[in-house]
């Protein structure tokens, strides 16, 4: 017996995809360009690594800022500050606000770390924070 399922689009008639899928159409592809976003992050961070300053805090000195940046895309940060912040999560990132030093950063890695239910080694939470220093803080030591 024959299925009546529709066949697959195909390039031939994908410009009428839109129409077919409506609103999930818009939600995939801002899904998939925030992914793609995401999976941008180590790469980026690896090329800065070369320019960071010669000044980092010295819980930071021994950090492996690549394994930080894969660890922020793994575990999901980004989308979890979306969901709790709004826009692109980076609100939560206040360099003026509570987190006044390259400890306290750390801890509120770890605290994520504890929370969430991550189970990061130490030097993991250590790149993260590093990471996070690097790229909004900027603590010196």
């Amino acid at each position: 017996m024959m299925s009546s399922k529709p066949a697959p689009p195909t390039p031939d008639h994908a410009s009428g995809l839109h129409k077919q899928r409506g609103l999930f159409s818009a939600v995939s592809a801002f899904r998939a360009f925030h992914a793609f976003r995401a999976s941008l992050l180590p790469t980026l961070l690896v090329c800065f690594v070369g320019t960071a300053s010669a000044q980092v805090p010295s819980i930071f000195k021994e950090a492996d800022l690549q394994l930080g940046a894969e660890l922020i895309a793994d575990n999901g940060c980004v989308a979890c500050h979306q969901q709790k912040f709004g826009g692109d999560g980076s609100a939560i990132y206040r360099p003026g606000g509570r987190i006044a030093s390259a400890g306290l950063l750390r801890g509120m890695v770890e605290q994520c770390n504890t929370t969430l239910n991550l189970s990061l080694f130490p030097e993991e939470v250590t790149a993260i924070a590093a990471v996070l220093n690097q790229t909004h803080y900027h603590f010196k030591d």
